[in-house]
């Protein structure tokens, strides 16, 4: 018997690779990332035909370690920290990669957060 976490793992990477058969960030629309760990929340704005990452944060960073934490609230904080990051770079379209995650819970609310600081989507 396989291990359900490995098992959930597996699939999302499987369901993540679908995905980016379809999705490709261009210098005019760039591609928004979103990962999850346990503990943390990554996000990055990616030009894939430059192979440059335009805009970054974390919940690592030293700015937003003690205000955000890997739940709900936290990831509309960070979704609206890039939003912002994004903008001051000239960013306000993008293509939306959910990274294999479910568009639910902390996923939605980074995506609805990043919506109403600017970015579209």
């Amino acid at each position: 018997m396989p291990n359900p976490a490995q098992h959930r793992r597996e699939r999302r990477i499987r369901i993540h690779k679908r995905i980016r058969l379809r999705l490709r960030g261009e210098a005019t629309k760039p591609r928004l990332c979103v990962s999850f760990s346990g503990k943390h929340i990554y996000a990055q704005v990616i030009d894939d035909s430059a192979g440059k990452t335009l805009v970054a944060a974390s919940s690592l960073e030293e700015g937003l370690k003690k205000s955000i934490r890997a739940n709900v609230a936290g990831a509309a904080k960070l979704g609206q920290a890039v939003a912002e990051r994004a903008s001051k770079k000239g960013v306000s379209d993008v293509v939306f990669d959910r990274g294999g995650f479910l568009y639910h819970g902390k996923v939605k609310a980074f995506a609805e957060a990043a919506r109403t600081a600017g970015l579209k989507f």
